[in-house]
């Protein structure tokens, strides 16, 4: 398996390279991946050391590349490698993860009118994400912006998610819709009813019953309830989850399919694996560290930060190891895997900077290109 992900990611960095419609724009392209990939969560485009700031903004917000083309040859590429995962059973689940983040921001963002905004208490852009996960594989598949009140609910935007997901992998595995309780609306429900997913959300304790009552005076795990407004019946489970104070809470989950309760709750549990994701997007991949002046600019910072991620993820894969991956070595792998020559070049440029340093110290570097 990693010499076939070796070869599948080396061929997806060869396709972005080429819809860049200059030299000088794959360039800047690779630039920009090497400054996600630096890993520290805190990459801006002045903090290059290959392109200047201006250079790596143009590119973000004015020039003009395939945006589209290469979001679709990424999923192109995902898609393949998740149609080759062997997994036990007839037909294995695709855990569809939704769930909504805030990048929190502050300032002024006039480009972005009514999408910087506080909701729950947080000032930020809202991303209702996407991600998709079998076996190892972990893929940010799609996001939407959620706009406020009046525009669309964080459930409807996943529900648009939802129906877009390609046909091949509806064919290929069994979707498995995981989600927290701000997508446990009927209508959500009642969609991926309609769209024949299995769905496991979080679901309020207070949650009324068509007989009367709470699902809170459920008895045991597992057990069928139908809920006001809802057409058909769901079984419900619950479970204890630690939280970061180190204090538990009782979380409820209901599923859309006749499960188990210890199933219930083992895929339930499941869903806090994009939470996981989004702690490594911000802290590593810097996907909330956009300062962008069109909303070009931002979209294109999201997708590439994305990007990133995705290659230091194939990168771990490549190692074939059991454990979690770390993130700053995954991401130095990927540099050295694809773009070796910002290696060097950043290397160069740290050298550089410290020649006045060196020479004080009675030092000197020379370095020389030679042909081999």
């Amino acid at each position: 398996m990693p010499k076939h992900i070796l070869a599948h990611a080396q061929g997806l960095v060869y396709t972005l390279l080429h819809l860049m419609p200059s030299p000088y724009q794959q360039e800047t392209l690779q630039a920009l991946l090497e400054l996600f990939l630096e890993a520290t969560g805190q990459s801006l485009p002045a903090h290059s050391k290959v392109k200047s700031a201006s250079a790596i903004s143009r590119f973000l917000n004015q020039y003009q590349w395939p945006t589209r083309q290469v979001i679709r040859a990424v999923r192109q590429a995902a898609i393949e490698r998740l149609l080759k995962v062997r997994m036990p059973g007839r037909q294995p689940y695709l855990q569809v993860i939704l769930d909504l983040t805030t990048l929190e921001k502050t300032g002024k963002f006039k480009a972005m009118p009514g999408l910087i905004r506080v909701y729950h208490g947080k000032r930020g852009l809202h991303l209702v994400v996407m991600y998709l996960v079998v076996g190892k594989w972990r893929i940010p598949w799609n996001f939407r912006v959620y706009r406020g009140k009046d525009t669309p609910s964080p459930a409807q935007l996943g529900l648009q998610l939802l129906r877009r997901l390609p046909h091949s992998l509806k064919e290929r595995f069994q979707i498995l819709v995981l989600a927290d309780t701000a997508f446990g609306s009927i209508e959500f429900l009642e969609g991926t009813k309609h769209l024949e997913y299995s769905t496991i959300v979080g679901v309020r304790k207070d949650r009324k019953q068509q007989a009367g009552g709470p699902i809170s005076q459920l008895s045991h795990r597992g057990q069928q309830a139908r809920l006001v407004g809802l057409s058909f019946p769901v079984w419900v489970s619950w479970f204890w989850l630690k939280r970061e104070n180190g204090k538990r809470e009782l979380r409820y989950v209901l599923s859309t399919k006749p499960l188990k309760g210890s199933t219930i709750t083992r895929w339930g549990r499941r869903r806090w694996q994009i939470e996981g994701w989004f702690k490594t997007a911000k802290h590593r991949f810097s996907l909330d560290r956009f300062a962008q002046g069109t909303l070009t600019g931002v979209y294109r910072w999201l997708v590439l930060s994305m990007i990133a991620y995705l290659l230091a993820h194939w990168a771990y894969l490549t190692t074939a190891r059991s454990r979690l991956p770390e993130w700053g070595q995954a991401a130095r792998l990927a540099m050295e895997l694809w773009f070796p020559h910002l290696l060097v070049m950043t290397l160069i440029a740290d050298v550089e900077q410290l020649r006045p340093r060196m020479q004080q110290l009675g030092l000197d570097l020379h370095l020389s290109w030679c042909k081999i």
